[in-house]
């Protein structure tokens, strides 16, 4: 009977590493040294890859399935100064304008963990500057296939029907984060230039609006290289 009770009254250990992964999330604390604020932004990346993941699939997966004539991107996206057709010469220049923003964008962060508002909120500004020029040549293009070589999203004069559908989806919804981006830098770079986080020292956000923008860059990469190079 007594070996019973002391039986039932010992208690099971667990081990030292257990003990330890118990105690931090049972107590009242941050478990991981990461900020709320940048483990949002990157579950919100995490999700958007998904999407433009299932864009660029579903592109490539009608391209070579499809029987009819896929357009030649470098004769579809060619430009003229007044000679020759360039091919993708537009295309290249937004591209150059959007890795160029990266390294402004980058910059940004470097000094904001300085704490030097002034070259903070100038080199944010100077990226949002790069981003609304991308999407002013991209609305230059818009126009240029749907008013010159008469593309539409549910039919194309060149060949393929689904050109028009991919090219604007991808695109367009590419075109939205990158417009998305250039408020968000924005409205950062004033807050950082009028002193907002000048009394906690934290300059944190800077650096997830980075995270932002690199990922727009990044994605754009992706498009440049499976859209227009292939």
């Amino acid at each position: 009977m007594g070996s019973n009770s002391s039986e039932s009254g010992a208690t099971f250990a667990l081990p030292e590493g257990f003990q330890d992964f118990t105690r931090d999330w049972s107590a009242d604390k941050q478990t991981f040294q990461v900020p709320w604020g940048k483990a949002m932004m990157w579950i919100f990346l995490l999700s958007d890859t998904f999407i433009f993941a299932c864009f660029l699939t579903s592109y490539m997966n009608v391209r070579m399935s499809t029987r009819v004539p896929w357009p030649n991107p470098s004769e579809v996206f060619a430009l003229s100064f007044g000679g020759d057709p360039i091919p993708l010469i537009l295309i290249a220049i937004m591209t150059f304008i959007l890795i160029t923003s990266s390294g402004t964008m980058a910059l940004a962060v470097n000094y904001g963990y300085r704490q030097d508002r002034a070259k903070t909120a100038a080199l944010m500004l100077i990226t949002a500057a790069f981003g609304a020029t991308f999407v002013g040549m991209q609305a230059f293009e818009w126009v240029k296939l749907i008013a010159e070589e008469g593309v539409r999203p549910w039919g194309n004069p060149m060949g393929a029907a689904q050109f028009g559908s991919s090219f604007f989806m991808i695109t367009g919804f590419h075109g939205a984060h990158v417009s998305i981006g250039v408020i968000y830098l924005s409205v950062v770079a004033l807050k950082v230039l009028k002193g907002d986080y000048e009394a906690s020292g934290n300059y944190e956000i800077v650096e997830i609006t980075g995270l932002y923008w690199h990922f727009v860059d990044l994605v754009w990469v992706f498009i440049f290289a499976f859209f227009y190079l292939w």
